[in-house]
């Protein structure tokens, strides 16, 4: 007989805003659906029901013994780092001989990327048709921000990601919360950078309360500001690349290939621009600076060399 699969538990931030948690609920349902091989079920670390703990009784429930969790957020912060992390011990505390695997953050993955991209060209509508119509367009990225400075980098990293090849002026980090600068002073930068058209991009999966706040402080700014074209774009949502993603994320956390964050990396995925280094042998590389002498001491860049990449 087989060994079935690891279920797949989901585990969401949780939202006082009761559209935004029947959003992830209805998302866990929908990948229910698609998986019938798969036990799948979801909860939160806070503020709104189910909690994590009755998502991992149920699957226990059901017969299972082994799962692969899945965080549901675009970035690593206090919650993906150490709050599941935590729940997920306890779990195993109260429920004898049950065993886990623990995936990453979903962002910034390409296919995010393609799902922000399509946000942007659906808040422009008909005015932008061309890439080249792109290039008068500034995006203000605005994600959660957290107090973990590493969780900022990492929206700062998508906002070039969205950039790259795409044709916009450009792509500038902002934070609802707890980070520098917040949406009003993001917009304030995008003007000194020479903005006249600006889309704001909630980096944020479902609704609820905080992205809310970003329409709503896009919308003040933008009252204040009549003489800048402002638009705002929708969240990510429950899009069939998000689906996909978290299978993919599931699947690494099967596997244990949790080794280096490959997403964004031109030698594995084909990024604009770059398509042509999908693949490529990686040769060792010689700096300009190094004088010239091919001796031992210059064969050191080992993040050039194949085996960096070579999972």
């Amino acid at each position: 007989m087989t060994t079935p699969p690891p279920a797949l538990l989901i585990a969401g931030h949780g939202t006082r805003d009761e559209a935004g948690a029947e959003a992830f609920r209805d998302f866990v349902r929908e990948l229910g659906r698609r998986h019938p091989e798969l036990p799948v079920a979801g909860g939160f670390i806070e503020l709104s029901p189910p909690p994590l703990g009755d998502a991992v009784t149920e699957l226990v429930e059901r017969g299972v013994r082994r799962f692969a969790a899945v965080p549901l957020m675009l970035v690593s912060a206090g919650h993906a780092k150490g709050d599941i992390p935590a729940a997920l011990a306890r779990e195993k505390e109260r429920h004898e001989g049950i065993s886990y695997t623990y995936g990453r953050p979903l962002g910034p993955h390409p296919s995010l990327l393609k799902v922000l991209e399509r946000r942007l060209d659906e808040a422009l509508g008909e005015s932008v048709r061309t890439p080249a119509d792109r290039a008068d367009v500034t995006v203000l990225l605005v994600g959660r921000g957290s107090t973990d400075p590493d969780a900022n980098a990492e929206v700062h990293k998508a906002a070039r990601l969205l950039w790259e090849g795409r044709g916009y002026a450009g792509v500038e980090p902002a934070f609802v919360s707890l980070a520098a600068p917040d949406v009003p002073s993001g917009l304030d930068r995008c003007v000194k950078l020479g903005a006249r058209r600006i889309v704001v991009l909630p980096y944020f999966l479902f609704t609820g309360i905080l992205p809310e706040r970003v329409r709503h402080q896009t919308e003040g700014w933008a009252a204040a500001h009549p003489e800048i074209e402002v638009r705002s774009a929708d969240v990510i949502g429950p899009e069939p690349e998000l689906l996909d993603l978290v299978m993919e994320r599931y699947r690494e956390a099967v596997k244990g290939d949790l080794r280096m964050n490959c997403d964004s990396c031109v030698y594995r995925i084909a990024l604009p621009g770059f398509e042509d280094k999908v693949g490529q042998p990686q040769q060792p590389h010689f700096h300009p600076d190094d004088d010239g002498h091919h001796d031992g001491h210059h064969h050191g860049h080992h993040h050039h060399g194949g085996h960096a990449h070579a999972h």
